[in-house]
């Protein structure tokens, strides 16, 4: 048997990438680099972290800088003291501009989570309007089942109140709203609705919502009382 030590070999760069990047070999994290994490994970508000919110805003520049090299905008809105990733649309860019691949996915909400979201949009305008007391859009389930039995035909409150948990949930997964209260259930409206959902989008949203209930309930009526369906 061959008793000699075995040839050590240098380490190949396949051997390196298998291995990991060392310890070492990682520059330092900036001061901003956890808030650009948060940034990278969703909308971030003041109330959520005030010493992150503060370590933001002294550095938007740099935050800025390296979020555009990624092809996205940084916003930041002081006066509704949210900050939030945007990445802009074709038409935004000019033709010449590098194409990035798209960070976030476009999410297609349903006709149920649509509804809700033009509600509580509405809701927080009213806030916005009218009180001036409350820091938080609070409002609870039972006023929004109220609210959201309007465009139903459906007369089983447990079913649509059911319907409506499982839209907030949807909605919660966004970010525009958190519960606030679990008994009586009671939730806060987020302040990047606004933004998600401008007012003359808003409107538009609405005026479409209104026709489709109306048209809901027209078959409806049409199926409890087919004597008086129209004649062709």
């Amino acid at each position: 048997m061959n008793d000699t030590e075995p040839t050590l070999q240098p380490a190949t760069d396949a051997d390196r990438i298998a291995a990991g990047p060392a310890a070492d070999a990682l520059p330092p994290p900036a001061e901003w680099s956890p808030i650009a994490v948060r940034l990278l994970q969703g909308v971030v508000y003041n109330d959520d972290n005030l010493t992150l919110w503060e370590v933001l805003l002294r550095n938007v520049s740099p935050l800025s800088e390296f979020f555009g090299r990624l092809g996205l905008y940084l916003i930041v809105d002081e006066t509704s003291a949210m900050a939030y990733l945007r990445q802009p649309e074709d038409d935004e860019v000019p033709p010449d501009y590098q194409s990035v691949p798209r960070l976030f996915r476009r999410t297609k909400l349903g006709y149920d989570a649509t509804l809700l979201a033009v509600l509580l949009r509405d809701v927080l305008r009213q806030y916005e309007e009218e009180d001036l007391q409350n820091e938080r859009c609070v409002i609870e389930q039972t006023d929004l089942l109220a609210l959201w039995r309007n465009f139903f035909a459906e007369v089983d409150d447990v079913k649509l109140n059911r319907q409506l948990g499982a839209s907030l949930r949807k909605l919660e997964d966004l970010k525009f709203v958190r519960q606030f209260e679990k008994s009586p259930p009671s939730w806060e409206v987020r302040r990047i609705i606004k933004a998600r959902l401008p007012l003359d989008e808003l409107e538009r949203l609405r005026q479409s919502l209104v026709a489709e209930a109306e048209k809901v309930a027209a078959k409806e009526t049409t199926a409890a009382n087919p004597g008086n369906a129209p004649k062709e």
